[in-house]
Parts: structure tokens; sequence; C-alpha cells
């Protein structure tokens, strides 16, 4: 085929079987992996190497991902590739390589799971108003959903870090770094509740200026939270592995689907690098792939 005489593959493969003594098996995958790149580089309308660029080769990672490859097999793809450009730069058919700054995933993190706006509703409406501890666990759940907080940061979170008149609180993430999260009028109405009219009767001096406390007036544990959300789930007909991270995935997803800066969502989260943000983009993108499908006439 044209394409693959313009790209190359089969010098590349003689080099490898006659220079490098690759097995037939190695000589194999190398091939099947090069192919898959050459069939997505000519849907972009790439019609030879010097045309490739780092933005094509991380847009092919990214469909192999979405295809769900393996990790590993997603790394051998890539080592395939390195070593294609490799050989073309040497034979003096690239000046430049488009490989040489793909990142090779550690590990390739599952996406998150998120719940629907609709399952995160049934959860808050989840716990019974006659129960004594009503307004605490609706304020956690509240404040779970709405400011992204990690489980650790809503254990230690503070009295003196609520500004309710303003509607924000402070939290303090990995490495004691300081942000300031709005809580939204929900989350802030259920905490004024709590505060009022459950905390003050909990409190017993053993507090430690807590916000969430424990029958016995204690703060509440990492522990007693996931069963919090576990049986609130449940009890709102959830029936998923639903946990306090759920909700700060579910945070950040439901945040980029209405519109927000990536940049943003970074901040509000905590991240200290935005590459770690991205997995939510990722999360965007098979929200963005489902409605095409549900919706699109031809989808």
């Amino acid at each position: 085929m044209k394409r693959d005489s313009s790209f190359r593959l089969e010098s590349f493969v003689d080099y490898l079987s006659f220079e490098r003594g690759l097995s037939d098996r190695t000589l194999s995958a190398y091939q099947r992996d090069l192919e898959k790149l050459l069939v997505f580089l000519e849907r972009k309308g790439r019609n030879e190497p010097a045309d490739v660029t780092p933005q094509d080769l991380r847009d092919f990672v990214f469909h192999l991902k979405d295809s769900g490859l393996a990790p590993s097999s997603i790394r051998r793809t890539l080592s395939s590739l390195r070593g294609y450009f490799a050989f073309l730069l040497e034979e003096g058919v690239l000046e430049v390589d488009p490989s040489e700054r793909l990142e090779s995933p550690r590990a390739w993190r599952k996406l998150p799971d998120v719940l629907s706006v609709e399952e995160v509703e049934k959860i808050l409406e989840a716990p019974n108003p006659d129960h004594p501890m009503y307004w605490r666990d609706r304020s956690i759940l509240e404040a779970l959903y709405a400011t992204g907080m990690r489980v650790s940061e809503l254990v230690e979170l503070k009295i003196s870090n609520l500004d309710l008149e303003e509607g924000l609180c402070t939290l303090f993430g990995k490495g004691s770094k300081e942000r300031l999260v709005p809580l939204g009028r929900p989350a802030r109405r259920a905490l004024e509740r709590y505060l009022r009219d459950v905390r003050v009767l909990l409190d017993s001096g053993k507090g430690e200026g807590r916000v969430f406390l424990n029958h016995r007036g204690r703060p509440l544990s990492r522990a007693a939270i996931w069963d919090l959300v576990k049986k609130h789930a449940s009890g709102g007909g959830v029936h998923r592995n639903v946990s306090p991270h759920t909700f700060r995935h579910s945070f950040a997803t439901h945040l980029l689907e209405g519109g927000a800066d990536l940049a943003a969502v970074q901040e509000l989260l905590g991240h200290a690098d935005i590459s770690t943000t991205q997995i939510y983009t990722h999360v965007d993108r098979e929200y963005l792939k489902e409605v095409h499908r549900t919706f699109h006439p031809r989808g």
C-alpha cells in the first residue's frame, strides 16, 4: 500500500529483523502496533511521517485507552512508536522526533466512578428527617458534594474553618496546602441547622473544635464517614460502590460537564499538578460519547 511505503513500515520491520534480530513474535507485535497507528493517522489526513505531530501521538494513545486496551498493551505500543520514530530519525526521514516527549503511563488509572446528578440527589435526600442525626448526616453529604473535599479534609474540618455568612470554607489538603472553597446554598443551610440544633447537643468538650461529631461528642472518624455515605447511598436506592471519594469525582465531573474551566477545577480540588485534574476530562469525554449515543439519530 502507498501508505505503508510512504511511512517506511516495511523497512522498519526489516531493520528489526535483520539488524536487531528480533523474534517473529516480537516483529508481529511491532507491526500490529504500527499498523494501528497508520490507520489512525490516515483518518487524520497524515500522509507521511513529517506530517505527524506530538499531539497526533497523544490523541492516538488516548484513542487506545478509550478503546479499552490494557495498560500493559499501551506501554508496549508506546515502545513500538518510540523505536519506529527513532529509526526514521536515524534514516534521515525525519528531522524531529514527534514521540520525544510522549509520556509513558506509569499505570493508566481506571476512570473514576461518577454519580449522575439524579443519583446524587437521591443520596442527599436519603437521611430520615425524623432521625436526631438528620442535619449532621445531611450536612456531611451536602458538604462532600458541594466542595469535592477529601474525607480526610472533612474529618479535620473545624468550626473556625467555616465562614457561613460568606458561604465559604477553608480546607487544608495534602502538604497542608490551604484553599478556599465555596459551599453553595444547600450545604450552607444544612450546616447552619446542624451547628445550631445538633452539634451544640453533641459537644461535651471533647470535639477538639471539629465540625462533625459522633453521638459521644468526639470527632467522627474516616471509617464512620465511609459507613455513613454507604448507608445513605443504599437507603437512596443507589446500589453501587459509593464512597466519599465518589462525591469528589462527581463534583469535578459535574463542574466540567457544566462548562467549568479545568484550572478552576484544579484549584477547587487542591491538585498541585493540573495533569491530575485532567483525568476528569476523560470522564467528561465518556459522558459526551454517551450523550451522543443516546440522543444523536446516528449515534
